[in-house]
């Protein structure tokens, strides 16, 4: 017989509280010197609307739906977003020139030590700025919640950074590489097409498992989360960027390679922390990966998510500009030493499967 754990007591219990206290208000100092920061830096906060005709169009992003009840009874769908990045880039249209958001932002099917249905998001956009400046924020960003959680080392699960060092910059090739010795650019065509027998064969010399249904796209996640990843942030903080152009929905193509896009990933003891780019402002161009991305959803998920035709208006008018999003949730967490999501939430949301 083997009886049940005793349930864990919910957070709002006071001895639970008093436990988690100090990291709430941890929390609450970054938050704080964060708008500072982006204050000194003249940026102007916006509050993006949670409620949008469209989550985003990413094919492995999931959202809560619901139904708005117009006055005259009609029905029409909308979502909660999964970021704030189109309301932030129409205000881009509309003239701002640097805005950042700091607020909830909502995922489903995402729940673990990293992930949470609800977290917080800090969104930035630069117009007119080159996508290496974001770069620089986000060093800027560790600094400061070091300085407030007053430690030099950021830590999960044993492993460790020097928030204060320098990040250093690697490109997706250069990782895979040096972490999976794969010639990824290989793989991929000067028009942005990708040689999915190549990248298999390249995965089976490397001792990696394939199937035979697997997409280009599934081989190169394969290697990232088993080979790149868990090797990225460590004793200092990792800005991996040039993404080949279809794993990049929504960045331009970097100027001296159209196998590339200006993104990038900040990551930080192995975790990902922020994710950027230098902003797409082809309305053209975006609509067909928007459309792209929703066909291979139908396919994995069986459901796909509207187009934000407002949206891709308003990237025509759209100025050059550079944005990132970053997982504030996680940068308190590392600055705190957390294991999980949950410890630096003020208010966890009821998990239903518990019990």
């Amino acid at each position: 017989m083997n009886p049940r754990s005793p349930k864990a007591s919910p957070w709002w219990t006071p001895h639970v509280h008093a436990d988690r206290r100090p990291r709430l208000l941890l929390r609450n100092r970054i938050k704080a010197a964060a708008r500072a920061f982006f204050d000194r830096h003249d940026f102007i906060e916006v509050d993006a609307a949670a409620l949008q005709v469209s989550p985003g169009n990413e094919t492995h992003l999931s959202a809560f739906a619901t139904t708005e009840i117009r006055p005259d009874a009609t029905a029409a769908p909308l979502y909660l977003h999964t970021s704030p990045e189109f309301a932030c880039k129409k205000l881009l249209a509309a003239g701002e020139q640097r805005i950042f958001s700091l607020g909830p932002v909502w995922r489903n099917r995402e729940r673990g030590a990293l992930h949470h249905p609800e977290f917080t998001m800090l969104e930035w956009y630069r117009v007119g700025e080159s996508y290496e400046s974001l770069m620089e924020d986000c060093a800027s960003l560790l600094r400061l919640a070091a300085e407030q959680a007053g430690t030099a080392r950021f830590s999960f699960r044993g492993r460790e950074a020097d928030p204060f060092a320098e990040p250093e910059r690697l490109t997706v090739a250069d990782a895979f590489q040096r972490h999976a010795g794969i010639d990824l650019l290989a793989t991929v065509t000067a028009s942005g097409t990708t040689d999915r027998d190549r990248l298999n064969a390249a995965l089976v010399k490397a001792g990696l498992r394939t199937a035979p249904d697997d997409s280009w796209t599934d081989l190169y996640s394969r290697v990232m989360v088993e080979c790149v990843e868990p090797n990225l942030g460590m004793g200092r903080a990792t800005v991996l960027y040039e993404y080949p152009i279809s794993e990049a929905a929504l960045a331009r193509p970097a100027p001296h390679d159209p196998r590339v896009a200006e993104r990038f990933e900040l990551y930080c003891c192995g975790v990902e922390l922020a994710n950027g780019f230098g902003e797409l402002t082809d309305p053209v161009e975006q609509r067909a990966r928007f459309e792209a991305d929703m066909d291979e959803k139908e396919r994995i998920y069986g459901e796909r998510y509207p187009l934000d035709e407002d949206f891709l208006a308003a990237l025509a008018i759209m100025p050059d500009a550079s944005g990132v999003a970053l997982g504030f949730d996680r940068l308190v967490m590392l600055a705190a030493g957390a294991a999980r999501i949950e410890d630096v939430l003020w208010t966890p949301v009821a998990d239903s499967s518990a019990g």
